[in-house]
């Protein structure tokens, strides 16, 4: 399923819609997908050291638990396009809501650890949909106009929906004095903690029944006059809807349906361009940015941080993350993508470098020294802002542009798979690895920090003020 409408004629780029507002809610509806995304993917923070302790776990099985989700997520971002083209946008924006409801449920009352791991992947159905359903609907329903600035509502919903439900996650645990296995109204902290998550699943499905089906999908199942609606109700009465119909028509006539096929080629079996854009979704995954959203809690308590701080110093942690990410949208298109990278990939090691030296310390009293300890904080923290405002929203920016147009499809499934799996393997390592010697596991996060330094000056091209069409 193509994430852009292809369609830019004069008139559709020049178009205003007559209630701009009412455009704004149909993207931030759509967008409740991306909270969601966020919400589900680090709400599993809060509950990681009471699920061990309740199915006495070690912690190879606890990180299969906590990773499993992302399997389920490689299989929704695999399967949405395709049934979005099938039976529609907002179906499967009500199937992702279906499935995060299911999920919220079944993991805040699990019988035992395997339906637990069972409602996890479900749940990550449900996030591979929306983090694909989401994007696509909003670029097919915005003015050309407004486009690019409402397509950024689904990247800040992420980082919300984060930031949300770490700070969730630390009421929750205050009501329950600190314990996260504490007893709330019959159920323990933890279990509210994955339970909360049923109220944005039931509010995006009922918003997914207020908003429009894509006019893009309308004209491909031939509803014409019902896509002239929807056209009309987002860019404006003024607009010649019989002429943006076949300008629509006709873009998507001459796409190209990209195969793997298309990707082969080169010296070591895929296009270099390919590689490039691997590389780019497997380095912005091992520097160990998740370890930041799904473990963070369960860091700083292995080091010696009361439990409420933990969870404290987890949401602070998210706001760094909304901070950064509006830094990297403001300047994204000033300054270029490479240099934003650069200053990324630099930040990042300095930083990842900081917290393994921290981390090397020895514990007194099953604490960090205090020097350490302000200074792990105080470089976790600045880690996860320069990823924010750098690789976090570069990579998405770079895979969405860098690509020709012939293999962008395909290509960008390539690289998304890449990073899910890139993302599964850090997020099931952690836990072992950091019992293993937790200052050596920040050492290799460094080093792919490292890494991605040469990798972005001499492979990663600019797209900074090129067409598409220039991409080759």
């Amino acid at each position: 399923m193509s994430t852009t409408v292809q369609a830019e004629g004069a008139e559709g780029r020049k178009a205003q819609p007559d209630h701009l507002g009412h455009v704004i809610f149909i993207t931030a509806a759509a967008a409740m997908g991306g909270f969601l995304f966020g919400y589900d993917s680090s709400v599993i923070n809060g509950a990681v050291e009471a699920i061990r302790g309740k199915y006495d776990i070690g912690s190879a099985a606890l990180a299969q638990v906590v990773a499993i989700a992302l399997i389920g997520s490689a299989i929704g971002a695999a399967t949405a396009g395709r049934i979005a083209d099938r039976i529609g946008r907002i179906r499967v924006m009500q199937i992702a809501a279906a499935l995060f409801t299911i999920s919220a449920v079944g993991s805040a009352l699990p019988f035992s650890l395997w339906d637990l791991a069972m409602w996890r992947v479900l749940g990550g159905i449900g996030i591979g949909m929306a983090s694909v359903i989401g994007p696509a609907y909003i670029a097919e329903v915005a003015p050309p106009a407004y486009r690019g600035r409402l397509a950024s509502f689904q990247q800040a919903a992420i980082v919300v929906g984060i930031a949300i439900s770490q700070l969730v996650n630390w009421g929750i645990l205050n009501l329950a004095d600190g314990d996260q296995r504490g007893e709330i109204a019959g159920l323990e902290a933890w279990q509210w903690m994955l339970g909360v998550m049923v109220i944005p699943a039931v509010l995006y499905g009922l918003l997914s029944f207020a908003i429009p089906e894509s006019p893009r999908f309308l004209i491909a199942a031939g509803r014409t006059e019902q896509a002239k609606q929807v056209l009309e109700e987002v860019e404006g009465k003024t607009v010649d809807l019989d002429v943006r119909v076949a300008e629509i028509d006709r873009a998507m006539r001459s796409e190209e349906k990209s195969t793997f096929k298309d990707l082969l080629g080169g010296r070591f079996g895929l296009l270099p361009i390919v590689w490039i854009g691997i590389g780019l979704s497997v380095f912005q995954q091992l520097v160990g940015i998740n370890v930041a959203f799904y473990y963070s809690s369960t860091l700083w308590q292995s080091v010696g941080v009361d439990p409420s701080s933990s969870f404290f110093y987890s949401f602070t942690t998210s706001i760094i993350n909304i901070l950064g990410t509006v830094i990297a949208m403001i300047f994204v298109d000033r300054i270029g993508r490479k240099p934003l990278a650069l200053i990324g990939s630099v930040g990042m090691a300095v930083s990842l470098g900081l917290v393994a030296w921290a981390f090397s310390a020895h514990l007194v009293d099953g604490k960090l020294p205090h020097a350490q300890g302000v200074l792990a904080l105080i470089a976790a923290h600045a880690f996860v802002l320069f990823f924010a405002l750098s690789w976090g929203v570069v990579v998405w920016v770079l895979l969405g542009e860098m690509f020709p147009n012939k293999i962008r499809a395909a290509a960008l499934g390539v690289a998304a798979s890449a990073q899910w799996i890139a993302n599964w393997a850090i997020t099931a390592s952690f836990p072992s690895l950091s019992e293993w010697n937790l200052s050596a596991t920040y050492v290799m996060y460094t080093a792919f920090a490292l890494l991605s330094i040469p990798f972005i000056l001499k492979w990663v091209p600019e797209t900074k003020g090129k067409a598409l069409e220039e991409m080759g």
